[in-house]
């Protein structure tokens, strides 16, 4: 797997979940759970730091259309279970009450309990103690 969070510094980890916060989304498709980071294109460069720290997101863009410039990384799939959701559990209480409701109801409604192999976290949406 990409990435192991055991190998990110406090630093990375604490400068994606502040993205995830005020720029991300929580949820899905319907069929499988994902992380989206939408924003403008001016912050390419926020994006290929994304990419190299956390490979196994996706970048896709960019995209111009209905006057709107922007980049998109996702997470999704093994990825997502197994080293992303893990991290944001670990440090569930850093997020604020609405990236937190939003985190906690895409694991329950993907059914991502148990997160995946690295250090032990508690289950998805419980902050550590």
């Amino acid at each position: 797997m990409d990435a192991p969070a055991a190998q990110l510094d406090g630093l990375a980890v604490g400068y994606l979940l502040g993205l995830l916060v005020g720029e991300g989304t929580f949820g899905g498709d319907g069929r499988q759970p994902q992380v989206t980071l939408r924003m403008h294109v001016r912050h390419e460069k926020l994006f290929r730091w994304l990419t190299a720290t956390f490979p196994g997101g996706r970048l896709y863009g960019p995209y111009h259309h209905g006057g709107r410039h922007y980049y998109q990384w996702m997470a999704r799939g093994d990825y997502l279970r197994q080293v992303l959701v893990p991290l944001i559990a670990a440090h569930r209480d850093w997020l604020d009450d609405h990236a937190g409701g939003r985190f906690d109801a895409m694991c329950e409604r993907y059914g991502i309990s148990e997160p995946g192999p690295g250090p032990s976290f508690e289950p998805c949406g419980e902050p550590a103690s």
